[in-house]
């Protein structure tokens, strides 16, 4: 199966944004349900991308739902097609609680976002690279000086690139940055209108197997690549109860995968739209280990923050810790 496109971001910002708009104000009438009513059943309404793995398999399995339901609580999904935009959502009361990268974040706060950090997934470096073609004469980092290098912007990636050039002893000026979203990038890696692509998987596996395409290097002795749980801060003060739940379950169902890897993947191939030995490439390259957010890995946020604050990629300078529960 060579399909890339059932989990592809849209093909446009523009196209991007007006389906995210579409969806808040989708999700935000779909909340504006009788005060009574909403006192009476509460509801967790989570965001995801058909690329979270463990989301997704949560989702289809239905142990949360069942928890929580036996305690009145209803369960509502909405998938996002990036991190950024799930934020968003969140940012405006549509979503409750979400699973994103480790640079979302903080472009979100940057923004005036008002969410706090729940959860952490343990690094997982080798989940994201730099690609080039198979046959491309580029085989370091430092040789990328002048090259176009495509990336979503505000992702996990952008820091990827960011530390990755950092390392080679170049700076973020000396590499010509091509802000698309996976599906795009891709056409353009393939196409050659790129010289290197900085993705995360599945999408990496998939480009590895179908197009053959060659790691330069790896998330590996360059950046942590940790993944988040995060709730919107008026939902987590209120329903600490409700967060733990799920955070609960996240964590059962990582086990789950880690046991049962090979079934995983064969359970998101029609998800996601990608073969299973693909898949079961990507989930290996992720811990699906969660743990409650500490010092140590908001200490590495705020590293992110202030390389982001200083390249001038956000507008002001942010304390990561603002974005926890005292």
């Amino acid at each position: 199966m060579h399909s890339f496109g059932p989990i592809s971001a849209p093909h446009s910002a523009r196209s991007g944004r007006r389906r995210t708009l579409a969806l808040l104000a989708a999700l935000c009438m779909s909340a504006a349900v009788p005060l009574a009513l909403a006192q009476s059943k509460p509801v967790l309404r989570i965001g995801y991308q058909k690329a979270a793995s463990t989301l997704v398999l949560l989702k289809a399995h239905g142990a949360l739902e069942k928890r929580l339901q036996a305690q009145g609580v209803e369960v509502k999904w909405a998938e996002f097609a990036a991190g950024p935009q799930l934020l968003e959502a969140l940012n405006v009361g549509a979503v409750d609680f979400g699973y994103v990268g480790e640079a979302p974040p903080v472009f979100a706060q940057a923004a005036g976002a008002n969410f706090v950090y729940s959860a952490y997934e343990i690094p997982t470096p080798n989940a994201e690279g730099l690609l080039v073609q198979k046959d491309s004469p580029i085989k370091s980092v430092a040789e990328l000086k002048g090259k176009k290098i495509a990336f979503n912007k505000g992702s996990d990636v952008h820091w990827l690139v960011v530390a990755l050039l950092k390392k080679a002893g170049l700076s973020y000026s000396d590499i010509q940055p091509v802000y698309l979203a996976p599906a795009d990038a891709r056409a353009a890696f393939e196409k050659g209108a790129v010289d290197a692509w900085a993705i995360w998987d599945p999408f990496q596996a998939a480009a590895e197997k179908q197009i053959h395409a060659r790691r330069l290097a790896t998330g590996v002795g360059a950046v942590s690549h940790h993944q988040f749980f995060l709730s919107a801060r008026p939902f987590a003060e209120k329903n600490g109860d409700i967060i733990k739940i799920a955070l609960e379950e996240v964590s059962k169902e990582g086990q789950w995968i880690r046991a049962n890897t090979k079934e995983a993947a064969a359970q998101l191939a029609p998800i996601q739209g990608l073969d299973s030995d693909v898949i079961e490439v990507g989930l290996k390259r992720y811990e699906h280990i969660f743990k409650p957010v500490d010092a140590k890995v908001l200490e590495e946020q705020q590293r992110i923050a202030d390389t982001f604050f200083e390249l001038k990629l956000i507008p002001k300078k942010i304390n990561v810790s603002d974005a926890v529960l005292k």
